[in-house]
């Protein structure tokens, strides 16, 4: 009886993984709700939709950028001490954003924002491997990635409904409450369980790591409104690419790397690192597509297409806790191959009948295939960390959370090209052309899925600590 109360989860535990969940899941909701003010912003501020764009992709570079730096970060500093200036700069952000008289006071808000988000969407995942038993793991990192998941499938129609009933400020002003609870949970729960000490930032490291993100986003955002062979297009990619070849060098010639890159190393690690960047990809991808076809082709209104896939997000958002149960009992193998290949399958029925598929076979489908992506994007996470060891999983972590934002941008801009080369071409209409270019991407993504079963039949091969109880 012993061994098994220790193996409970302490409530300060559980309280602590909700105060910086909070942070998470404000900073994504906040991301998904404000595609839904541009439009209003557009009119109030007289700007143009190149311009209102940088709300995102201003606020997307600065996690990226920020979120690599977890490990030292987490090394150098107290974490309670990082949850609080993660916290205040994410309220900071808030409030500049909700008083806004022009638009650069806007942009350096969500700039602000996304510096509390990128130190915070690390804290919740490193406070989980630290603090929770083993046996318990896979269902926290499931409630850890089931807080994450909410925001994006609520966040269009919440963004929606504060806009056109309150008024664009509100969509932060809301979310001030919120920051509150947080900060005063964190204040009191948070704990110090591994000693800190000090080490050297290296400047060069940090600057390689903006010169990759701002050049491969900057790249792939321009890649949805430009031609490939265009400067803005392959020199950001090169740039981007110069980048990753410098932080690798720096990182293995260096004896205190920012992110410790060497854990790539580890082959079984690296299987599931591109696995867990392909779902996201995936996942991103299909957010673009799907309600830009049923408003495009099918003639849906945008509260309408919101509707028909919150069933299914919200079914894969609440599976992430209960997959992760079956994980701590049953292990990785069969769980991460049965979920893979439930998105296989919806993903080859959402291609088969991309060129005519009604809203009502759209949500069959769309729940079907976020069953399956609920069985294993947390599980993923979780089997990729336990193969590393515990001196290497901060390192992990935040490899893991940055792949995550990255992803983001790249699946968003890779089947917005597919789709907009379609509606480019001539003798049909945009419906017509909008679901082609749909299909040609949903075979894309497909074909994707299958190297993702392919890579992971190999990680799983090999017995992860997970399975072993180690």
């Amino acid at each position: 009886m012993k061994s098994k109360n220790r193996q409970q989860i302490r409530p300060q535990v559980i309280a602590a993984v909700i105060a910086t969940g909070l942070m998470s899941f404000s900073g994504v909701i906040v991301e998904t709700a404000m595609n839904i003010t541009f439009p209003t912003l557009m009119k109030e501020f007289n700007i143009t939709t190149s311009t209102v764009q940088w709300l995102t992709t201003g606020y997307l570079l600065t996690v990226a950028i920020i979120v690599p730096l977890s490990s030292a970060l987490k090394t150098r500093f107290k974490t309670k001490s990082l949850f609080m200036v993660a916290n205040l700069l994410f309220l900071l952000g808030l409030i500049m954003d909700a008083v806004a008289p022009v638009f650069p006071v806007l942009l350096l808000g969500r700039i602000i924002q996304g510096c509390g988000t990128g130190i915070a969407l690390p804290l919740m995942f490193n406070i989980i491997i630290d603090q929770v038993p083993a046996s318990k793991l896979g269902m926290m990192m499931g409630i850890g990635t089931l807080i994450t998941a909410v925001a994006p499938a609520i966040g269009p129609t919440f963004g929606g409904v504060v806009v056109a009933s309150l008024g664009w400020r509100f969509v932060f002003i809301i979310l001030m409450p919120l920051l509150l609870i947080s900060l005063f949970t964190g204040m009191k729960t948070i704990e110090q369980k591994r000693p800190t000490r000090k080490i050297k930032f290296d400047p060069l490291s940090i600057l390689l790591i903006a010169v990759t993100f701002i050049g491969l986003i900057l790249g792939f955002s321009n890649m949805g409104a430009m031609r490939f062979a265009s400067l803005p297009v392959v020199g950001a990619l090169i740039v981007g690419l110069l980048g990753v070849i410098g932080l690798v060098y720096r990182s293995l010639h260096i004896s205190q790397p920012v992110i410790d890159l060497r854990v790539l190393g580890n082959k079984t690690f690296s299987a599931h690192v591109f696995v867990f960047f392909s779902l996201q990809l995936i996942s991103l991808g299909m957010s673009f597509i799907l309600p830009n076809y049923m408003q495009l082709v099918n003639g849906a209104s945008s509260t309408t297409a919101g509707l028909i896939v919150l069933p299914g997000a919200a079914l894969g958002a609440v599976m992430s806790p209960i997959s992760g149960r079956i994980f701590d009992h049953f292990g990785a193998k069969k769980l991460l191959l049965t979920g893979s290949a439930v998105v296989f399958i919806g993903l080859a029925l959402f291609t088969i009948f991309a060129l005519n598929i009604k809203d009502s076979l759209i949500l069959s489908i769309y729940v079907f295939y976020m069953f399956g992506i609920g069985l294993i994007f947390g599980n993923v996470m979780t089997n990729g960390l336990a193969n590393l060891k515990n001196t290497q999983q901060t390192d992990g972590n935040a490899i893991l959370n940055t792949i995550q934002q990255f992803a983001g941008a790249v699946g968003t801009s890779l089947v917005s090209t597919i789709i907009g080369a379609s509606q480019l071409s001539k003798g049909s209409s945009q419906g017509e052309l909008t679901a082609l270019g749909s299909r040609n991407a949903l075979l894309v993504l497909t074909i994707l899925m299958g190297f993702v079963i392919i890579v992971l039949m190999y990680a799983v091969k090999s017995k992860s600590s997970a399975e072993t109880g180690h």
